[in-house]
C-alpha cells in the first residue's frame, strides 16, 4: 500500500494519499487544503484518483475538496451522519474561517462496515462518533486513518456542535482491538501505533 501524508492548511491537517501500486489508483483522505499540491503528488506517484474519502465534515478536512473533486471528477464518500456538513456552512465550521465553504453533497454515504476497494487494497469503515456524529476511521492491513478521533497521546475535541466526549472515548477504545503494531495515521500531528496509544494515551488509560 502506497501512503503519502501531506500537512496542509492553516490548521496543519494531515491529508493522505492511499494508493495501490499495482493498479495505480488512489484514494485521497481529508483534502483539507492545497489541492494543487495534492494533485502534484498524485501525478508524481503516477496514481489516478479513484475516490475522495472524508473522516468527517469539518472545514479543515474539506477545504480543498471542491477543487480536488473538480480536477479529478472522483466521487466523494462520507458517513451519512456527516453528509449535511458538506452543504451547511454553519455546521462544517467554515464560517469560523470567514470562508463559507460548502462543496456539495457526496456521491456516496458510508456506514459502519463498508469496504472501500482501491485497486487491490481495501479499507474498512469504522463508525467513530464523538468528534462529529458521522466521524469514521478507515482501517487497512496494518494501518488505520483516524481523522480527529484518535491522536498520538490525545483524542479529538468534543466542544463543537454534535460532539460527545463519552462517545468519543468509546470510539477510541473500539480501535484497541486492532493489533498493537497497527500504525495510527491521525488527522493532525505525528503518527503513532495502537500499542503506543493503548499504554500511554491518558484518555484511554483512565477509567472515565
Amino acid at each position: 500500500m502506497f501512503i503519502k501524508c501531506l500537512v496542509v492548511g492553516a490548521l496543519q491537517t494531515n491529508a493522505y494519499i492511499v494508493g495501490c501500486p499495482v493498479k495505480k489508483t488512489a484514494a485521497v483522505i481529508d483534502p483539507g487544503a492545497e489541492s494543487e499540491r495534492i494533485l502534484g503528488q498524485l501525478t508524481a506517484a503516477g496514481l489516478t484518483t479513484y475516490c475522495i474519502l472524508l473522516t468527517h465534515g469539518h472545514y479543515d478536512h474539506i477545504g480543498g475538496l471542491a477543487e480536488l473533486r473538480r480536477a479529478t471528477r472522483a466521487p466523494v464518500a462520507v458517513h451519512f451522519a456527516d453528509a449535511v456538513l458538506l452543504t451547511d456552512v454553519g455546521a462544517n465550521l467554515s464560517l469560523n474561517f470567514g470562508r463559507g465553504s460548502a462543496p456539495g453533497p457526496p456521491e456516496r454515504e458510508l456506514k459502519h462496515g463498508d469496504i472501500i476497494e482501491i485497486g487491490d487494497e481495501r479499507l474498512e469503515v469504522y463508525h467513530a462518533p464523538g468528534h462529529t456524529p458521522g466521524g469514521v476511521c478507515f482501517a487497512g492491513p496494518g494501518v488505520v486513518f483516524t481523522g480527529d478521533t484518535l491522536f498520538a497521546g490525545s483524542i479529538g475535541r468534543t466542544d463543537f456542535p454534535g460532539g460527545d466526549f463519552r462517545e468519543l472515548i468509546e470510539s477510541c477504545k473500539k480501535l484497541l482491538h486492532l493489533p498493537d503494531e497497527t500504525i495510527v495515521y491521525p488527522g493532525h500531528g505525528p503518527a503513532s501505533s495502537i500499542g503506543e496509544e493503548r499504554v500511554h494515551n491518558p484518555f484511554l488509560t483512565t477509567d472515565w
